[in-house]
């Protein structure tokens, strides 16, 4: 259906003219503008429809994920595509649906168009479709926006987009979704050498019996390595940095498994190799004819003609000389015999990833660069606000410098998350709606907190770097989930949420900070006491009594994702990630979450209620909110209270399990909540 139809009707039937029909001049106005039709400009999309915003999403090609119809170059993803996980919660299951977008349609799933483990790259431009099109999303295709520029007012601000065409689109926030797409470049003399990943051959037969150089050690380039190192002679791939595993750094944008077959052949001494250097240091070059004969191998190819690799200190005349203008004693094998890329090679591949479009913005608009990622990326704020570009909001991978490196913001599975956090500072700052919450009893506290960590995927996959926000209120608490964490100094302006004297608690996901071998003995913490050790993901809770500042956020602990609490918590890692150990994850969840509130946490049945409301002044709080309310839980047989420390009164103990004592004792444990969670 033409995106237009409703505005359509409702100039017919009105005669007023819609903001979506644009005015006397032409100008499309609309509240919110989306550039681009990809995973993230699709999701702002969902968020923006079903909040029914006036908004417009602008795609340049002729249909969604236009990305993924070339890239990556050999067809296949490495996001993971997880179908059977043995569980029916669908909140879960997205911790290992790397593709899915979110929506209120359950159905709505990457898995309705592959099944595989590591999908084809052909299926997400389909599911992107079907996503577009079960959720009847604005999208207008063919519009090639060409500049971007911000008109300031003495009470707003706004962006003008012009197309192709010279049609302008109006709008006070701007979205950016266009994602990486631009090939990243090297300069360096011999560049134009260099073939690049964007262009080469995906056919292996092109490369048989060639020896290659490939620049870069990312996915992209070890994906083209995979490919042809069976038919190449021999891979050499050279980059400043080490190759990094993904499964060593456990960030997803690293190398992995799947692509680095290269690694065995090279340890294994198989002709293929990975060398470090600079690459603005690097020269390529075609080794100059002085008159002698040509030279053939023994596999035909003529020597002139190849390319050889030296460094621009054994170069002369950089600046007057082309790519091929260079002498044997130019060449660094002249002067260290046993340099490792001393071998010509038949082609050198450029694949060192994608950078940010800057060129379509003027300098009203333009984000500035971000220091990470060599500043292929814009920089934003800790809401995805361009720093200098109010109302202009940079999304999707993008928006990975506020993560580079570290969590998996670059990625679908992880960027569907902070576009919801985005779309929720803009419903709260422009529509005066706060920040979606729940309020709970604080008698309910620990299930909630035992349920998030055990499904949760936002955090999961977000980890350090969204969170959850528990606002202490008292007899009861407000639940924020997924709040961005270095916002947390603006958490009630952007949230609408004020915080109470009682304070508040932050549950991050986070991998412990010692470098270990992931793969060596002793990698894993089973014991809870010791749980501020774990090395692999796990819950960790903060409690502040006041707001964090700016300033003390700058100041936190190198490698920590929110500054010093006054009390922190770390649940002991688990094998099976789900956290529900009577003994090594409630109990001391529980203690910790009852020295927070100042309360007894602790469940109980109707008849311990009962007895405790006789013999006590003030019964415990669960009571008191349950039982003396009429509700509670009543069992005949399991008529008692968890095991107490010995400071604790024993009020009961009818019924218990002679052994159970016996064995906290052994687990070093002195309570347990006896809570038992249907996950």
């Amino acid at each position: 259906m033409d995106s237009r139809l409703p505005c359509l009707i409702v100039f017919i039937l009105t005669g007023l003219t819609p903001s979506c029909l644009g005015d006397a001049n032409g100008i499309r106005r609309h509240d919110y503008c989306v550039l681009g039709a990809g995973p993230a400009g699709l999701q702002m999309g969902y968020f923006l429809s079903k909040a029914k915003r006036d908004y417009i999403i602008l795609e340049r090609n002729s249909g969604p994920g236009s990305f993924f119809h070339k890239y990556p170059r050999h067809r296949k993803l490495i996001s993971i595509n997880k179908i059977h996980t043995g569980r029916q919660n669908r909140e879960f299951n997205l911790r290992h649906d790397w593709n899915s977008l979110l929506s209120d349609k359950p159905d709505l799933l990457f898995r309705r168009v592959s099944r595989e483990f590591y999908p084809p790259a052909d299926a997400f431009p389909l599911y992107l479709a079907m996503f577009e099109r079960e959720l009847g999303l604005r999208v207008t295709y063919g519009v090639d926006i060409g500049r971007i520029r911000a008109v300031t007012s003495s009470t707003s601000r706004s962006y003008v987009l012009t197309d192709q065409l010279g049609k302008d689109y109006t709008c006070g926030v701007l979205l950016v979704a266009t994602g990486l797409w631009v090939p990243q470049e090297a300069e360096f003399v011999g560049s134009d050498l260099v073939e690049g990943y964007e262009s080469i051959s995906i056919d292996p037969e092109d490369y048989t019996d060639q020896a290659v150089l490939i620049l870069g050690k990312g996915n992209s380039a070890f994906e083209t390595a995979q490919s042809i190192m069976g038919k190449a002679s021999r891979v050499h791939m050279v980059s400043r940095s080490p190759v990094r595993l993904a499964w060593q750094t456990h960030y997803v944008g690293d190398l992995r498994a799947v692509n680095n077959e290269l690694i065995d052949t090279y340890q294994l001494k198989s002709l293929d190799g990975l060398v470090e250097a600079s690459l603005e240091r690097i020269v390529i070059v075609q080794q100059k004819d002085q008159g002698r004969k040509k030279s053939s191998t023994k596999a035909g190819k003529e020597e002139k003609g190849r390319l050889y690799v030296t460094i621009n200190k054994y170069v002369q005349r950089q600046s007057e000389k082309n790519s091929s203008d260079v002498t044997a004693e130019e060449l660094l094998g002249h002067h260290i015999d046993n340099f490792s890329l001393r071998k010509p090679y038949d082609r050198v591949i450029r694949c060192l990833g994608f950078r940010f479009n800057f060129s379509v913005f003027d300098s009203s608009s333009c984000p500035p660069k971000s220091e990470n990622a060599r500043g292929r990326l814009p920089r934003v704020n800790a809401w995805y606000e361009g720093s200098d570009t109010p109302g202009l909001f940079v999304i999707g991978a993008a928006a990975h410098s506020r993560d580079y490196r570290w969590s998996a913001g670059g990625f679908v599975h992880g960027f569907r998350y902070t576009v919801r956090a985005v779309h929720r500072v803009l419903e709260h700052r422009y529509h005066g709606a706060p920040w979606t919450s729940t309020q709970l009893l604080t008698t309910q506290l620990l299930s909630a907190v035992l349920k998030r960590v055990g499904e949760a995927s936002g955090p999961y996959q977000m980890f350090e770097m969204l969170g959850d926000v528990i606002l202490l209120r008292g007899s009861h608490c407000q639940y924020v989930e997924e709040f961005p964490l270095q916002a947390l100094p603006q958490f009630s302006s952007l949230s609408g949420h004020e915080v109470s004297g009682h304070g508040l608690l932050v549950l991050v996901m986070q991998y412990g900070k010692k470098k270990i071998d992931y793969l060596g003995g002793g990698r894993a913490v089973t014991d809870w006491t010791k749980a501020w050790k774990s090395n692999f993901l796990h819950p960790v809770l903060y409690y502040y009594d006041t707001l964090p500042t700016e300033e003390e956020m700058k100041r936190r602990p190198h490698g920590w994702p929110l500054p010093r609490p006054k009390a922190i918590h770390h649940m002991v890692e688990d094998f099976l990630t789900e956290w529900d150990g009577p003994i090594s994850h409630i109990q001391p969840l529980r203690r910790f979450l009852e020295h927070c509130v100042h309360t007894d946490l602790r469940a109980f049945y109707a008849e311990s209620c009962f007895r405790l409301s006789l013999t006590h002044r003030k019964p415990p709080l669960f009571c008191r909110q349950g039982y003396l309310k009429q509700q509670g839980m009543v069992d005949s047989k399991l008529q008692h209270f968890p095991p107490t420390t010995p400071g604790e009164q024993r009020t009961d103990t009818a019924g218990a399990d002679a052994a159970f004592p016996n064995y906290l004792a052994q687990a070093g444990a002195a309570m347990s909540s006896g809570i038992k969670l249907d996950l």
